[in-house]
């Protein structure tokens, strides 16, 4: 990463209060992407259904600009390993939740190895029913988030694009969790589920795992291996959901 999250391969040192971390970039590119991020509302809305992309193997990774939960934006830019992981998750589902300890421990074992990883929260909250509540204390909201990452000592960034949907539908996640890997070139290699056993000690990442290392030896995955199907909770989009906005108001 261009610019290192904290928690995450920490590199940098502290020199004044503008300008929190150092060493890793010049100081005009850290203070230019503080000033990004300053200040972001969110403003959860109904919007006009979009069209959602399938990628496949070798495609580019979409851009994109998002606030992320220790209160800066990140972009595609910011991430310069020689693998990139992106984990389309949430708050509120119980499938999502299953799998974080797996996914804190990846990133232990291969955050100092080229490899980078972000989640990003597609949910609209005002998209989630009262009675899917039923296996968390949170909901998919911003300031919820932050709690979230927080309680579990995420350490990576974790985004949100709760409000429009600009750029997760670029990717095209179709439940949560859904993870995405991308080589130095940031062309896909896999899209799919992390393993295939959602209990908690039962799988132990091996699909993710794989197409990492695969990755990482620079080698493509089989057709078979290099997509596989995710499952969890289906995406909270802003969209045809008159029923789910009456009611939360009721």
């Amino acid at each position: 990463m261009k610019i290192n999250y904290p928690y995450h391969r920490f590199c940098c040192t502290m020199l004044s209060a503008s300008l929190i971390f150092s060493g890793c970039n010049s100081s005009t590119e850290r203070t230019d992407h503080n000033d990004r991020s300053s200040g972001f509302i969110p403003n959860p809305i109904v919007v006009a259904e979009k069209p959602i992309a399938v990628l496949k193997p070798g495609d580019a990774a979409p851009d994109f600009e998002l606030p992320g939960v220790d209160g800066r934006n990140y972009s595609l830019s910011d991430f310069d390993g020689d693998v990139l992981v992106i984990n389309f998750t949430c708050n509120h589902c119980p499938t999502a939740q299953a799998y974080e300890e797996r996914f804190n421990k990846l990133v232990a074992d291969y955050g100092d190895k080229g490899v980078d990883f972000l989640a990003i929260s597609p949910n609209s909250p005002i998209a989630v029913l009262p009675e899917e509540l039923g296996y968390t204390d949170l909901n998919d909201d911003f300031e919820s988030m932050k709690i979230r990452a927080k309680d579990m000592d995420y350490r990576f960034p974790y985004l949100y694009d709760g409000d429009k949907h600009h750029f997760s539908t670029l990717y095209g996640p179709t439940a949560t969790p859904h993870v995405f890997v991308f080589d130095k070139n940031r062309k896909l290699t896999y899209q799919g589920r992390i393993d295939a056993s959602e209990k908690p000690g039962t799988g132990q990442s091996e699909d993710l795992i794989y197409a990492i290392e695969q990755t990482l030896a620079g080698n493509a995955l089989a057709a078979d291996r290099a997509v596989t199907p995710a499952f969890g909770c289906s995406i909270k989009w802003a969209w045809k959901n008159e029923w789910t906005i009456k009611v939360n108001e009721d």
